[in-house]
């Protein structure tokens, strides 16, 4: 069965509550964000004590009192207004460069993407070695992934989206954003095999047989772990038939038969090139075979 995702809404809708309760965990005594805890009395970013003594302190004190009781209360623009504002006029205060990070967070939730994005890859500019890097970079892939349209219009901003799930992935394994950032790239991977799968049909109807086949072949060598795939080699057998190229026809479809016996387009792949009832075999010189290591 193919899976196509026709809009974003169900792309993304099998990862919203783990991306959530990954962005915003929950504690007994408030929220932690990234690995910062935002509640007040918190034993690493408590909110701060105003020190009337010093009024630039006092300052600092009021607008990340202010961004982080606004991000509590869901008011993600204010929040979002009050740690750019500590950013602007204490840029070198530490609770500004915690606070930069709360500021990705709130346009996040804003759907402020490119905002998010902007203030991620500040903290990553500014602070590559610090403890929550890897959120600012989770952060980015999250924005970029939100942006993913549908499958008929441009794929340009999934394979953004793409690149940087996998960065994370990549450069933090033991993060407890990798598996998340994995299974998001996973959907977007599907995504992107998908539209191929879109625009092979779509020249298959037009008799275009050898564009389509293009299209169905960069599916088994580019995103063969995808769902798309058995599709795909039922297609190419398709094509291959339309062309009268029955040994690759006869390939496409035995190794869709060794690889998903029991998927109904094996069974129509069968019924298309089986001849004398005999089951399809391989060409084991066919890059169909090659791809998958027959």
């Amino acid at each position: 069965m193919v899976i196509r995702f026709s809009t974003k809404a169900k792309l993304l809708r099998d990862c919203a509550v783990a991306a959530t309760l990954l962005l915003v965990g929950c504690s007994a005594g408030g929220i932690d964000i990234g690995g910062i805890n935002i509640r007040r009395g918190g034993a690493d970013t408590e909110a701060l004590s105003p020190d009337l003594a010093r009024s630039d302190d006092a300052q600092v004190a009021q607008l990340y009192n202010a961004g982080l009781d606004q991000l509590k209360s869901g008011k993600y623009t204010e929040a979002a207004r009050n740690f750019s504002e500590l950013e602007r006029l204490h840029p070198y205060s530490k609770w500004a460069t915690k606070g930069l990070l709360m500021q990705a967070f709130a346009n996040y939730q804003n759907n402020k993407y490119s905002d998010a994005i902007d203030a991620s890859q500040r903290f990553i500019a500014l602070h590559p070695g610090h403890e929550n890097i890897d959120y600012a970079y989770y952060i980015v892939a999250l924005s970029q992934y939100e942006q993913i349209g549908d499958v008929q219009r441009d794929q340009s901003q999934t394979a953004k989206a793409l690149d940087a799930l996998e960065e994370v992935a990549r450069r933090f394994p033991d993060s407890r954003y990798a598996a998340d950032a994995q299974l998001k790239a996973r959907l977007a991977r599907d995504h992107l095999a998908a539209k191929d799968m879109e625009v092979g049909r779509y020249y298959f109807k037009k008799g275009d047989w050898l564009a389509g086949i293009n299209r169905f072949k960069d599916v088994i060598t580019t995103y063969q772990q995808t769902s798309q795939t058995p599709e795909a080699l039922y297609r190419l057998s398709e094509g291959y038939m339309a062309l009268g190229i029955r040994s690759e026809a006869q390939t496409a479809a035995a190794v869709l038969g060794r690889n998903f016996p029991s998927s109904t387009w094996y069974r129509d792949a069968y019924t298309l090139v089986a001849s004398d009832g005999r089951a399809p075999t391989a060409n084991s010189t066919s890059w169909i075979s090659k791809a998958f290591g027959l």
